[in-house]
């Protein structure tokens, strides 16, 4: 298993202006790697490569079968190197390396897949204005140099969210992966010089929170992609907004998760747990607020906490592993602070709370009960296994509770009533609603978020079109 170390810039590992940054490993906190931290003259050479890949280099010229070709070849070798790339996922942010193998390394491939055969279908149109004798058309354009900024929940599969659609629009790209998980970001970087994307075409940054706003401020920079907190969202929402650049903004939620009277309860407490506990609640769609009916209540805590109970907490490479670490010393100190601030404010603890003994970043998956929606734990994103289940009585009452949030990126409804679920799926304020299931994704299918969750949309159609341009062209024929 090897971890490249530096910047990835202009086809190149190359030395940095920055220092070091140690990568711990969650389930041992041993330090297993140390990256280059990138300053700003190493983004300022980034930008300047992406900058004269895109205007003057191949790319530039490549037609767009080309560059569908190359974007297939990258989601090849991605694919054949799974074991490498599942590995490195499962050693730097903690996820059990059999999620990596069947979630993070699949999605990545079919989100390249899906884009590679975009670059043939980007079309303008032709307008019947009311002008004689006057053609009217439109051309959609790449908008050109891009700065993506990825978290440490996925990475492999964050990026290609970012650089796929990047990649097909004809766009430059300079990535930067969160500090904690860089290795496949460069990784991947290398493989794309190997499927023949030309030099610049792909840049990767590694480094703390000051390389990432030497990209947001640089400014050559055409747009900016970001995924991560909504804290950070603003800021940078608010940076781009002063430069006028494009931006798109994946940021965080607090997602409710309804159980209605009719429904399945055995499907809909294993669909639950899902919800929150996969990638050990550091999900930004994690189903961390349970409603459930006032008369199912105890039933499906006690199921929940049962199956919470019995689940394996223990390192990712252990193929066991139902329940890896939390990816850093800093957020375990962030969920076990809300796991405390649940105890002081009266919810109850059914179970979990607290860490297995030994080294790690370990949480056990953690439920409370409680009748109030106003509990830190009830209303802010906690980014941990925790799980907070709340008692209803009305579809009215629980629709309008669900929607008391200022995030609005996903929610959930188990029932047996087409009539109920889809009631609910228009009056929920959430940018995706998954009935009868949890966590679904496809590279067709738009998503983002409503309110604080974000600005814009990833995958599919809209997805593309956010590395679009549309220019109108008049040409008189008189």
């Amino acid at each position: 298993m090897r971890a490249p170390t530096q910047p990835f810039i202009d086809g190149d590992f190359r030395g940095t202006s920055g220092g070091r940054i140690a990568l711990v490993d969650p389930a041992t906190e041993q330090n297993w790697c140390e990256v280059a931290s990138a300053g700003e003259a190493d983004v300022d050479r980034a930008v300047r490569a992406a900058r004269a890949a895109f205007e003057d280099g191949p790319w530039a010229s490549m037609a767009a079968a080309d560059r569908g070709r190359l974007i297939e070849r990258l989601a090849q070798l991605v694919e054949e190197h799974a074991d490498e790339l599942a590995e490195l996922e499962s050693v730097d942010n903690g996820k059990p390396v059999t999620y990596a193998k069947v979630v993070d390394v699949p999605s990545s491939v079919g989100h390249l897949r899906y884009f590679a055969g975009w670059p043939t279908k980007i079309e303008g149109e032709v307008i019947p204005v009311a002008a004689p004798e006057t053609l009217c058309y439109t051309r959609k354009e790449p908008v050109g140099v891009c700065g993506q900024i990825v978290p440490w929940n996925f990475p492999l599969l964050m990026a290609c969210w970012k650089v796929a659609p990047a990649l097909a629009a004809g766009c430059t790209t300079v990535l930067k992966p969160a500090e904690q998980t860089p290795p496949t970001a460069t990784r991947r970087g290398e493989l794309a010089l190997e499927a023949g994307i030309p030099e610049g075409v792909l840049n990767v940054v590694t480094g703390d929170g000051e390389t990432g706003a030497a990209l947001v401020d640089h400014p050559d920079v055409n747009k900016i992609a970001f995924t991560g907190s909504t804290v950070v969202g603003r800021e940078i929402g608010a940076k781009a907004g002063a430069a006028l650049k494009r931006v798109t903004l994946e940021l965080g939620g607090k997602s409710p998760n309804i159980i209605l009277p009719d429904a399945d309860l055995d499907a809909a407490v294993k669909g639950s747990w899902t919800a929150i506990y996969f990638n050990s609640g550091q999900a930004c769609n994690a189903g961390s607020r349970l409603f459930v009916p006032k008369e199912n209540f105890d039933d499906v805590v006690a199921a929940l906490a049962e199956r919470a109970a019995g689940a394996k907490v223990g390192p990712g490479l252990d193929q066991a592993t139902q329940v890896g670490p939390l990816v850093s010393a800093e957020q375990l100190e962030r969920v076990t602070g809300y796991i405390e601030s649940g105890r002081s404010e009266g919810a109850e603890l059914v179970t979990g709370g607290d860490a297995p003994d030994g080294d790690g970043y370990f949480v056990s998956p953690t439920l409370f009960a409680t009748t109030s929606d106003d509990l830190r734990i009830s209303r802010e994103e906690i980014f941990g296994p925790v799980l907070v289940a709340m008692p209803y009585e009305t579809l009215d009452e629980v629709a309008e509770r669900a929607n008391d949030t200022d995030y609005g990126l996903a929610a959930g409804v188990w029932t047996r009533s087409l009539s109920s679920a889809h009631q609910l799926a228009a009056r929920l304020r959430a940018g995706t609603i998954y009935i009868n299931q949890w966590g679904m994704a496809d590279a067709s299918a738009p998503f983002g978020g409503y309110k604080a969750s974000g600005v814009g949309r990833e995958h599919g159609h809209a997805g593309l079109d956010a590395y679009l341009e549309v220019k109108t062209v008049w040409a008189s024929l008189g």
